[in-house]
C-alpha cells in the first residue's frame, strides 16, 4: 500500500471514528467495528460512507 505513514496514522472510520487497518490485498482500508471496507483508488483512500463496501 502506498499510503503515507503519517496520513494512515490520522485516518479513522468516518462512520464510527474508530481505527482502520489495511486489507490483505492493499486496495482498501477496513473498519472491523463497522464491518466496512473503504477502497483505495489511485493511491488515495476514499473515506466516504456511501463508497464503502460491506464485509
Amino acid at each position: 500500500m502506498a499510503i503515507d505513514k503519517e496520513l494512515f496514522e490520522i485516518l479513522a472510520c468516518p462512520k464510527c471514528k474508530g481505527d482502520i487497518r489495511p486489507n490483505d490485498t492493499g486496495d482498501g482500508l477496513i473498519c472491523d467495528a463497522c464491518r466496512l471496507m473503504y477502497p483505495i483508488k489511485e493511491e488515495i483512500p476514499v473515506m466516504l460512507i456511501d463508497e464503502a463496501v460491506k464485509i
